[in-house]
C-alpha cells in the first residue's frame, strides 16, 4: 500500500504528520509544491523502487491501488456481464387450437344429439339396425308357432293399432306344407301353396264374402314368404289370414312368426317437423 515516508531518512509517517518522528525534518503540505509519490514495503518500510511488485527485502507483495473501471467496458461485456455467444432463444408457444376445449365438447354433444335422433327418426336400415341393436324396437307378436288349415278352409288372427301410430310395420315369415296327416293325397298343382293376407276390418268382411277387395298384404298362391308392410297410421283393426280356400282336399302345416314392429318411436309432432326440414333443405 503507499506510504508517506520522510523525505530525509525515509521513515514511515502516519497520516497528517507535520514533522519526522525520527529526524524532526518538516513535512511538506500540499501548498509547498507536488510532493513525489514514493512506495514503500508495508511490512519491512523498505522504499521500493517503481514499478516494483515485490519488496526486495522481505519478498512482501506489493499492493497497488486499483484502477478505475471504464466507463466503457471492453468488447463483448456489458454492465461487467459477459455476452453469451450462443444465448437460448426463447421457446416458441404452440399455436393455439382455432376452438377451445369446451367449444368442442359442445360441438361433440351436438353431433351425438343429431346421429341419436336421426337414429330414432330414420326409416334406413342402417338406423333400423341400431334401433334392433340397442333395444328401442318395440315389437308386438302376433303369432309365433306351427298350426293347421283344413282343406277349403282359412285361419286369422286379429290385431289392433293405437290411436297416434305411425310407421308401424308388419314383419315376418311363413311357410307352408302339406299336413302330414293328408300326406298321401297329392293334388296335380299347387298343393304346399298358402294364400297370406293382411286386411283392414271392413276389407276382411268383404272378403270373407267373396268379393275382391284392397289388401294391405298379399302373398300371392306361394309355399314360403317374407311379410314387410306398412300398416296404415292411426288406430285400427287388422286381420292376418292364412288361406287355404282354393284347396279342396289338402290341409296344410303352417309354421310362421309374425310381428308389429314400431320403427319409429318419436312423436308424431316430432316425425312432421323431421319431414318439413327435410322437405325444406331439398328444396
Amino acid at each position: 500500500m503507499s506510504a508517506v515516508l520522510c523525505s530525509k531518512c525515509a521513515t514511515d509517517l502516519p497520516e497528517g504528520a507535520q514533522f519526522c518522528l525520527k529526524c524532526g525534518e518538516p513535512v511538506k503540505s500540499a501548498s509547498d509544491g507536488v510532493l513525489p509519490a514514493v512506495l514503500g514495503c508495508s511490512k519491512c518500510g523498505t522504499t521500493l523502487p517503481e514499478g516494483a511488485e515485490f519488496c526486495p527485502k522481505c519478498g512482501k507483495p506489493v499492493s497497488m491501488p486499483s484502477k478505475k473501471t471504464s466507463d466503457n467496458p471492453p468488447s463483448g461485456v456489458i454492465n461487467s456481464t459477459p455476452i453469451d455467444a450462443n444465448p437460448i432463444e426463447p421457446r416458441a408457444e404452440p399455436p393455439k387450437p382455432w376452438l377451445s376445449r369446451r367449444a368442442m365438447a359442445l360441438l361433440a354433444v351436438g353431433l351425438l344429439l343429431i346421429g341419436v335422433l336421426w337414429v330414432a327418426a330414420s326409416d334406413s336400415p342402417f338406423a333400423q339396425g341400431i334401433q334392433e341393436v340397442v333395444g328401442w324396437k318395440h315389437d308386438q307378436t302376433i303369432l309365433d308357432g306351427p298350426f293347421s288349415i283344413s282343406a277349403h278352409n282359412f285361419r286369422y288372427y286379429k290385431f289392433s293399432l293405437p290411436e297416434g301410430s305411425t310407421h308401424v310395420f308388419i314383419v315376418g315369415h311363413f311357410e307352408s306344407s302339406v299336413d302330414s296327416h293328408n300326406a298321401g293325397q297329392k293334388e296335380q298343382s299347387d298343393d304346399s301353396a298358402i294364400e297370406v293376407y293382411v286386411l283392414s276390418e271392413p276389407a276382411f268382411t268383404v272378403w270373407q264374402n267373396g268379393y275382391a277387395t284392397s289388401y294391405i298384404y298379399e302373398s300371392g298362391r306361394v309355399q314360403k314368404g317374407n311379410l314387410d308392410s306398412e300398416a296404415p297410421a292411426g288406430s285400427g283393426i287388422y286381420y292376418l289370414v292364412f288361406s287355404n280356400k282354393f284347396s279342396p282336399k289338402t290341409a296344410k302345416s303352417i309354421n310362421a312368426s309374425v310381428s308389429l314392429r314400431y320403427k319409429n318411436w318419436v312423436p308424431e309432432s316430432l316425425q312432421h317437423a323431421k319431414d318439413r326440414f327435410w322437405n325444406w333443405v331439398a328444396g
